[in-house]
């Protein structure tokens, strides 16, 4: 699927759910994608891109930064504490915000450099072991948290179990956002974000329909 058939289901699926148009903002996952498909994406007028790791988006980003305007980066991936400072210097707006520890250490920084990016809190809403992210049970005291901190708390994000009825997640999570006043929510990926934005998804993280298989 092109790029520029991402943007038409997404249009659609914003009309069909009574959403404004351009509500939902389209976050082009580049992780491991080879630089020319990511450059040729760029090439089309994509801006937001999602990466996994801050090591990779440190050896991508910067340089497509010098050379195209208004890239808005943000990083969908587990962060290690480590490379917090790395991530907040890199980054527009961090997706996996999912424990105190970490909290705890965006605050500091945050006070230290002077900004902080846009943050969205992980809730695992499956509660699966494997998975990050504070428990939907959990979610209200770690907003709560993160707001004390002085922390720019922009919505919740997450990640439904595979093989599991996703608007059900997206449901329980616009849920929680909207009992703790937060307007973004991120979620919904290539197999189900039309099912996303009709639960008020604001985010939609695509990656294999715009870039096509990893490696392929």
């Amino acid at each position: 699927m092109s790029l520029d058939e991402i943007k038409s289901h997404i249009a659609k699926a914003e009309t069909d759910a009574g959403r404004e148009p351009g509500a939902v903002t389209l976050i082009a996952v580049s992780k491991v994608q080879p630089n020319e498909r990511v450059e040729a994406v760029l090439e089309q007028g994509q801006r937001c891109f999602g990466e996994n790791r801050v090591q990779e988006a440190a050896g991508k980003w910067p340089d497509f930064k010098g050379r195209f305007t208004g890239i808005d980066l943000h990083l969908i991936g587990p962060l290690q504490t480590n490379k917090v400072r790395q991530a907040m210097e890199l980054c527009d707006a961090i997706h996996s915000v999912d424990r105190p520890k970490l909290a705890k250490a965006l605050a500091r920084l945050a006070q230290e450099l002077g900004h902080c990016p846009d943050l969205f809190l992980q809730v695992n809403t499956g509660e699966e072991d494997q998975k990050a992210g504070v428990f939907p049970a959990e979610a209200d005291s770690f907003i709560a948290e993160c707001q004390a901190l002085d922390l720019p708390v922009k919505g919740l994000m997450c990640i439904p179990p595979v093989g599991e009825d996703a608007s059900q997640h997206f449901a329980l999570l616009a849920k929680i956002a909207a009992n703790n006043g937060l307007d973004g929510l991120s979620m919904g990926m290539s197999s189900d974000f039309e099912v996303a934005i009709a639960q008020g998804a604001t985010h939609v993280r695509v990656g294999s329909a715009i870039f096509g298989t990893r490696g392929g």
